[in-house]
């Protein structure tokens, strides 16, 4: 299928569901051990086959009390560790939280966060405010604490959607980006990228931005930034605007990511493969990337999608004119959010690829670990060990910590062990003969090194969590392109439209350990319906089984708690996305409960505790564009003039607006306690 069949598809209403569509399509032509088989063959025929008997096999597996409702599953089995009535699932064009629970709107996009910032005016938007205020589509939160009750949010902004962004604009893919100009695309570029700003208690309980604080700052896709590591100066990262390859304007297409044990901030760049452009096609007109000297490089990694028009109007993001800009996006950016003088660092060390997340933890020697995954269907999970344990002196922004160290790739093998495989150049395959002439070209190019090494092709690895024991929690949140002859232990489902999440136990309870043990702690979607194959425990109630695991957070207590991202796949669950309080322990362990869940068409991310699990961090992106065909009333596509919700502020002339939700008990205390 092409580029242009996809973007002309009816069922697909904005151009974010379209971009992910066509991502379906992998690129990873090492398919022949995918994680599907492995769990087919770790699990056996018999245990696959008992997740596909009919409903009568599925009251068989999970019990008649399946589908009971919230109340009636906490009397009839162990007592859950989560303390709050389950909310019920739906979708309409408000937020919902659980009884007992305040969730109030923080802060939205185009708010200012400076003190010099002007007032958002949404039908007179420049370059120069956005660059002041709240940027776009916020997903990833994390936040570093002054003192109690102050500190600094650290948020991503992933990408924008012109067509609930912009009066008159509409879909700009489909229209051949007829209606974009310079000023538009300059507008979106300064709505990617982050937001760094001080949030403050009030006595009151509740949080508030202090738009005074002057480290308060965006980060766009034009900010000056350093690139750190294997990959810097090399040759191919040298561009007409940086000749020595140490320096980069921008990051995009930021998704989750992390924050450091000293207190800085992790930004993840994702999809930037759909950030550029070419002028050169094939006959079906999809880009053509075949006289490109790094053509094998650009096909792996999806380069260029021509998702933007930012190509257009600046030279860095057409591959004809500059084709080594594309190597300079793709990687882990560290963010000091206590100096705004500070140039945020790409940290080369850490790969490129898709990156989904930066979650660290201390491992038990002593050494820094942070776990990504690959967001792509058919591609890998990763981690990054340092060379040196974390010491007080080390514990700063631009650490060498992240600079020296070992990238690695998981092998899930199918009798439920894993191996964490280097990507170490002269290692094994990754030698000058392979195409690597240096760890430079490891880094680069880390999804053809993990090819050769023989990692397990995934099922769209999203965010990763680890906790303190040893523990990682992997989100595969779905992939409907693996066939029947390509599941594997780590991936059981064929066409797995709801995903599964993974369990790992690293060997000695040690983070930084090449091999450890996994598990799949629950196969997602309505565990009512046989074919879908979904495995819950049998206590889950109807509004607990979720679909499409994305983001998660552990909190003080230990205790999970999943984001999910269905795109327009939400018609076929009829529930919003949410937040999910998810047992990985005991009798209970696999059972979900709903705790949040998002307005049509929105999508929810983050999350993150802070204050002592006293309060959390929810971002909601792009309200009202996913799936709203499928929204009963509405049954068409959103735009800017004609939304299906205009959350948060429900006003006739703003149009959504992506924001961050601030969660706290009515009468105080840790969440869910």
């Amino acid at each position: 299928m092409s580029r242009d069949d996809i973007i002309n598809d009816p069922e697909y209403g904005n151009k974010a569901e379209a971009f992910e569509a066509f991502d379906d399509i992998p690129t990873n032509p090492h398919l022949d051990n995918t994680i599907g088989a492995v769990i087919s063959r770790r699990y056996g025929r018999r245990d696959m086959l008992r997740s596909m008997l009919g409903v009568s096999a599925a009251t068989a597996l999970f019990g008649t009390s399946a589908m009971v409702a919230p109340k009636q599953a906490a009397a009839m089995g162990a007592e859950s560790r989560y303390k709050f009535d389950e909310l019920a699932w739906g979708n309409d064009t408000e937020h919902h939280i659980a009884d007992g629970y305040n969730a109030d709107i923080l802060v939205r996009w185009g708010d200012p966060i400076t003190a010099d910032a002007p007032e958002f005016d949404v039908m007179n938007q420049t370059a120069e405010a956005q660059a002041q205020q709240f940027g776009y589509n916020n997903d990833y939160v994390g936040f570093a604490e002054v003192e109690p009750g102050r500190g600094m949010l650290c948020v991503n902004h992933e990408y924008t959607n012109e067509e609930v962004m912009f009066p008159g604009l509409g879909r700009q893919d489909r229209a051949g980006f007829e209606g974009m100009t310079k000023e538009l695309v300059d507008i979106e570029m300064a709505a990617h990228g982050g937001s760094v700003f001080e949030i403050v208690k009030g006595d009151d309980g509740k949080w508030s931005v202090n738009r005074d604080n002057p480290a308060n700052r965006r980060i766009t896709a034009n900010t000056e930034m350093t690139i750190d590591g294997p990959a810097a100066g090399h040759d191919r990262m040298k561009t007409s605007y940086d000749d020595t390859g140490t320096k980069v304007l921008g990051t995009i297409n930021n998704c989750a990511g992390g924050m450091t044990p000293w207190g800085t901030y992790l930004m993840a760049e994702e999809n930037f493969h759909g950030y550029f452009w070419t002028d050169t096609v094939d006959a079906d007109g999809d880009p053509d990337v075949s006289a490109q000297p790094e053509a094998a490089s650009m096909e792996r990694y999806g380069v260029p999608g021509r998702w933007y028009a930012w190509g257009q109007y600046h030279d860095r993001f057409n591959i004809d004119k500059e084709p080594n800009e594309v190597n300079r996006f793709g990687w882990i950016v560290e963010v000091d959010p206590m100096n705004p003088d500070a140039a945020p660092i790409k940290h080369t060390a850490l790969g490129r690829f898709r990156h989904e997340g930066a979650e660290t933890t201390v491992a038990s020697d002593g050494k820094l670990v942070i776990y990504s995954g690959d967001d792509n269907r058919f591609d890998y999970q990763y981690k990054w060990v340092s060379a040196e344990a974390v010491t007080e002196e080390n514990s700063v922004f631009g650490s060498n910590l992240l600079s020296d160290g070992t990238l690695y790739v998981a092998r899930f093998n199918e009798d439920g062990t894993i191996d964490w495989l280097a990507l170490t150049h002269g290692e094994g395959p990754l030698t000058a003969e392979n195409g690597f002439g240096s760890q430079a070209d490891v880094m680069i190019d880390t999804r053809l090194a993990a090819d050769l090494l023989g990692a397990t092709p995934m099922d769209r690895p999203e965010d990763a969590q680890p906790r303190g024991d040893g523990t990682a929690y992997i989100m595969l949140t779905n992939n409907t392109r693996r066939s029947a002859d390509q599941v594997d232990a780590a991936n059981p489902r064929p066409e797995s439209s709801f995903g599964h999440i993974i369990e790992i136990k690293e060997e000695g309870g040690n983070h930084s350990a090449t091999t450890g043990t996994w598990d799949i702690l629950v196969k997602c979607g309505d565990p009512t319906i046989a074919e879908v194959g979904a495995e819950w425990n049998p206590e889950t109630s109807e509004s607990g089984w979720f679909g499409s695991p994305d983001n998660c957070a552990i909190d003080a207590d230990g205790r999970l708690w999943i984001s999910t991202d269905q795109g327009s796949n939400w018609g076929k669950t009829g529930k919003s996305d949410g937040l999910y309080a998810l047992e990985t322990e005991g009798e209970l362990r696999g059972h979900s409960k709903l705790f949040f869940r998002c307005p049509v068409g929105g999508e929810l991310c983050g999350p993150y505790f802070a204050d002592n699990s006293q309060t959390l961090f929810l971002a909601v992106q792009h309200p009202g564009t996913d799936g709203t065909k499928d929204f009963v009333g509405f049954e068409r596509d959103s735009t800017f003039e004609d939304p299906a919700t205009r959350w948060p502020d429900f006003d006739p002339a703003m149009p959504p607006r992506p924001s961050v939700v601030v969660v706290t008990k009515e009468d105080g205390g840790v969440i869910a306690v």
